[in-house]
């Protein structure tokens, strides 16, 4: 390792990820290798893990980023410059255009409305629908709605009936 390691993309997932990859060859390690390292570090990076995460186009979580880097070596500024390159990745929305060339562009409003958070916004909309549905059930059932209104006339209790 006497060249200076690789510089972290920020333009997108792809990028990224190919870096980690170059990262890696950087290194010169297996992956196996790499987990002992990240361990020396005090990092948990299992080589399985760190085989798909480079196998896929997915952006790492940052503690995955964080261990792999320092599994390769790489320490200080450069390591938080990997680091800040996945955030800003993971920050950046996602402008994909999708409109046809022979459609002409849409101009937005002055003040549009705010754009979604994505999966976070979600998920925490379905944890808030559960609770509700949760505690709706919940006083229905205690309030005797779904028992009969006969009185029971006899209970059999003994084990000989």
């Amino acid at each position: 390792m006497t060249t200076a390691p690789p510089t972290p993309p920020d333009t997108d997932t792809a990028a990224f990820v190919a870096g980690l990859r170059r990262l890696k060859a950087w290194s010169g390690l297996s992956y196996r290798r790499l987990e002992r390292a990240a361990a020396e570090a005090g990092h948990s990076l299992p080589y399985s893990t760190a085989a798909t995460m480079l196998g896929r186009e997915r952006l790492p979580r940052e503690e995955l980023v964080a261990a792999f880097v320092a599994a390769c070596g790489v320490r200080g500024a450069e390591a938080e410059a990997w680091l800040d390159a996945r955030t800003d990745i993971a920050c950046r929305p996602l402008l994909e255009d999708t409109t046809p060339a022979s459609v002409p562009a849409v101009v937005a409003p002055s003040n549009p409305a705010p754009a979604r958070t994505g999966p976070r916004r979600t998920r925490w909309t379905l944890v808030a629908a559960a609770a509700l549905v949760t505690a709706l059930l919940g006083g229905v059932s205690a309030s005797g709605v779904f028992t009969d209104d006969e009185e029971v006339h006899e209970t059999r209790t003994s084990v000989r009936l």
